[in-house]
């Protein structure tokens, strides 16, 4: 299931930390996980390219183009193997604790015999970590937190991993002549950031045709369960998925009972009894004589128990029950309300793709506009200079001579611990656009962390706050932040917060987002991309948006450029009056 490109940028970015478990050269290191990034973003299929081919790939040199070769003409990679052999599983176990890195991993494993996550949660409490170096009190206590954080998402997987999953299986099933419908429902159709098991629904007369496709796809590692309506297999990624199979007279009322969630269904089953109904995964029945009332679309399941369609992301029982009785559900934002991307990123800082490549496929989405953001000096592994960046910015107008979609240029500034930024007003005066984000001194105190964001909000120069909890799912946890804080600050001063829309990311979350908006905020839904291929994302972040209750109208990119320009220009001008 996973495209030929992410199969290789997963075994590079492994050669990379088994290097760098090992003692490797850290400029090696770096080079392999720059050749991941650089591969899990081309737009080529890189299976069917030569090695001229894969050198034209940025980062991408002859060693590495070799070894992509080796894995396609073997199975593996000889280097990779003989590295596997001299690294414990355990090990490499351990690096998917969050706050835990290669070289630490491997200290525990040559020190005290770790090489299991079990083993080390048990030293942990047993205080063996006592006096090794580089595990201080505050090393062990981000440990605990980052077990903690591995246990509860153990199993899951993110959005984009299941949602590629699922969508090749509802073509796959779709194509049998006995399937009169079929989609992915359970949490992913909730959008939900990290998936458990992928629940697939089918409808048909008869579901032999349907079962024997499903058990039978070249996906599928193990059959774990089989029976005439109702299948669960494991995929070759290890992924879970569930195939249920119901007659098309049911379709409705099996797809809003296996769409979820628990909580919803309870409060949907509940309004049903008050009724003198019974609902189930088999339709709206009365309970006098269990005749059916309806079953066959959601929508008339919905109507007769006196609500409307209710879209799949609200239904977590957090208000959309009452605000559908009451005739206040909201109008969520859609990917067509979308009309640019104000944070993006080229090969001139981390991105895998020229300026060029960026700009055409932005146009071919259909953009009004697009922000081109790359990251600013004060990160200086990106390399960045004032030259560097006033000469993206008049190619960036050149390219903007000669299409209709307004081009902005931005950037993406750090924000210091101090929330200080990367240059002065006067320079920071020149941008269309500044995306401001936290990307450093994660463990600052609560009171430090939200100093330096409303410091950051106050700057006028900042239009969007990007990735504001920092979090990066199943790796790091959000930083410690008084959050109503930072919310009254960015609605007081006209700062947008973003959802990133990386399926990694996905942050603001969608909690955070219904938080915020209750202060006033407006929200941007960019999908950070750093190649063509995640301008994709934004399905994601839209997924997100919807699931915090949001309008279009919350959210700035959906705005023509007109009232964005004018969102933009009014903080500058408010600061500028209140000097």
């Amino acid at each position: 299931m996973a495209r030929p490109n992410e199969e290789v940028a997963a075994l590079l970015q492994e050669y990379a930390d088994l290097l760098s478990i090992t003692g490797g050269d850290a400029y090696k290191v770096r080079s392999y996980e720059r050749a991941a990034r650089s591969v899990g973003g081309y737009h080529e299929d890189v299976s069917g390219l030569d090695l001229a081919g894969l050198k034209k790939i940025p980062n991408v040199g002859t060693s590495i183009g070799e070894k992509i070769l080796e894995y396609f003409h073997s199975g593996k990679v000889e280097a990779i193997e003989e590295l596997r052999a001299r690294v414990p599983a355990g090990v490499r176990e351990l690096t998917a604790i969050p706050t835990l890195g290669p070289k630490k991993a491997m200290l525990l494993y040559r020190e005290l015999g770790i090489s299991s996550v079990a083993e080390l949660a048990h030293a942990l409490e047993t205080g063996r970590l006592a006096g090794l170096r580089g595990f201080g009190p505050k090393a062990v206590e981000n440990l605990r937190h980052g077990i903690e954080l591995l246990r509860r998402d153990g199993g899951r997987v993110l959005i984009s991993v299941a949602m590629a999953a699922a969508e090749e299986v509802v073509a796959e099933l779709s194509a049998v002549p006995d399937c009169t419908a079929c989609t992915y429902a359970g949490s992913l159709r909730r959008m939900r950031d990290t998936v458990g098991d992928v629940d697939i629904l089918a409808a048909a007369d008869d579901s032999r045709a349907l079962m024997e496709t499903f058990t039978r796809l070249p996906t599928v590692a193990e059959v774990v369960a089989q029976g005439p309506t109702k299948a669960t297999v494991r995929s070759r990624e290890g992924l879970q998925m569930d195939l249920r199979a119901v007659p098309p007279q049911v379709w409705g009322a099996a797809l809003q009972y296996f769409t979820g969630s628990k909580a919803h269904n309870i409060r949907t089953r509940e309004i049903a009894g008050r009724r003198g109904l019974k609902l189930s995964e088999y339709g709206l029945f009365r309970e006098q004589d269990d005749s059916l009332v309806v079953a066959e679309t959601e929508q008339a399941v919905y109507e007769h128990l006196g609500l409307p369609w209710i879209p799949p992301p609200l239904r977590e029982d957090r208000g959309e029950i009452e605000a559908a009785l009451a005739g206040e559900l909201p109008t969520l934002v859609t990917v067509d309300d979308i009309r640019g991307d104000l944070h993006t990123h080229t090969d001139l800082t981390d991105g895998v793709a020229p300026l060029e490549e960026m700009v055409a496929a932005a146009r071919a989405r259909g953009y009004q506009y697009y922000a081109v953001t790359d990251h600013a000096r004060n990160m200086p592994m990106q390399r960045m200079t004032d030259e560097k960046m006033l000469a993206q910015r008049e190619r960036l107008r050149e390219l903007g001579r000669q299409g209709r979609m307004t081009l902005l240029h931005g950037t993406e500034l750090n924000i210091g611990p101090d929330g200080s930024l990367d240059w002065d007003d006067d320079f920071l005066a020149g941008f269309d656009i500044c995306v401001a984000a936290v990307h450093s001194h994660f463990q600052q105190s609560r009171s430090e962390m939200t100093r330096r964001l409303i410091r950051a909000c106050e700057n006028p120069y900042v239009t969007i706050i990007g990735h504001p909890s920092t979090r990066q799912i199943g790796r790091r946890q959000p930083v410690d932040a008084d959050f109503d804080a930072v919310f009254a600050a960015a609605a007081r001063t006209g700062t947008a917060l973003e959802i990133n829309s990386y399926p990694d990311r996905l942050d603001l979350n969608d909690e955070l987002v219904l938080r915020a908006r209750r202060h006033g905020v407006k929200f941007a839904i960019d999908t950070d991309a750093h190649a063509v291929v995640h301008l994709d994302y934004l399905r994601y972040g839209v997924g997100t948006a919807q699931r915090g209750w949001l309008t279009a109208d919350e959210v700035i990119n959906t705005w023509p450029w007109r009232r964005l320009r004018s969102f933009i220009q009014a903080k500058r001008r408010a600061a500028a009056v209140s000097r």
